[in-house]
């Protein structure tokens, strides 16, 4: 079970001050954050459900931005030890470092994960989740990054990504994994859905 310290409130002081740190981290690098806002906790509870966290292995977050999601992957009962996570922004990395003490934080590109995981990088994880901006890159592009990513998955495992988008960000391949979606969870700003990348022919359901 997390400590109070790996699962800081979302609300209060702590939270307004996120909101206007994550605001102003997006005015000046609006392409590398992608959101003005924090995504609210029934989206980021609704992103952990859907992520296929009940296989055995390590998972890769990456984009955690100022640990919403992390915080629902403790929430939902993941152990700290099992998460890396995948921070480009070196304060919002050292933040999360101190708020999540027990999850591994890595400062680096999630879009380079043999750089960034470094001897870690042909381990097989059994969920990614992805809240990295990605949508300014063409859709080959895209799909050539998913097809990395499924590379490093296990049997059965999936990717999940935040997106505010009405269609998936990234097109399906067949024989590579299949696309389907969470509700729209209307309470957060602006409303949005969880889309799910699963390998080709073991689609899950959405939580």
């Amino acid at each position: 079970m997390s400590t109070r310290k790996d699962a800081p409130s979302s609300k209060g002081n702590n939270g307004v001050a996120d909101s206007l740190r994550f605001f102003a981290t997006w005015l000046r690098h609006p392409l590398k954050l992608g959101a003005v806002a924090p995504s609210s906790p029934r989206y980021c509870a609704t992103m952990a459900a859907c992520a296929s966290t009940e296989i055995d292995g390590p998972i890769l977050e990456l984009g955690p931005g100022l640990g919403v999601v992390t915080k629902a992957l403790l929430d939902k009962g993941v152990s700290p030890e099992r998460i890396t996570s995948i921070e480009y922004d070196p304060g919002f990395a050292e933040t999360l470092k101190a708020r999540f003490p027990r999850v591994n934080f890595i400062q680096g590109d999630g879009f380079d994960l043999d750089k960034t995981l470094g001897s870690r990088r042909n381990e097989k994880f059994a969920a990614i989740l992805f809240a990295i901006p990605i949508v300014n890159q063409p859709q080959e592009l895209r799909q050539k990054l998913f097809s990395d990513y499924f590379g490093r998955l296990l049997p059965g495992a999936n990717l999940t990504q935040l997106s505010y988008l009405q269609k998936a960000p990234v097109k399906p391949m067949p024989g590579v994994f299949s696309v389907s979606s969470s509700p729209i969870v209307w309470d957060n700003i602006p409303p949005a859905r969880v889309w799910i990348y699963s390998q080709d022919g073991a689609e899950r359901m959405a939580a």
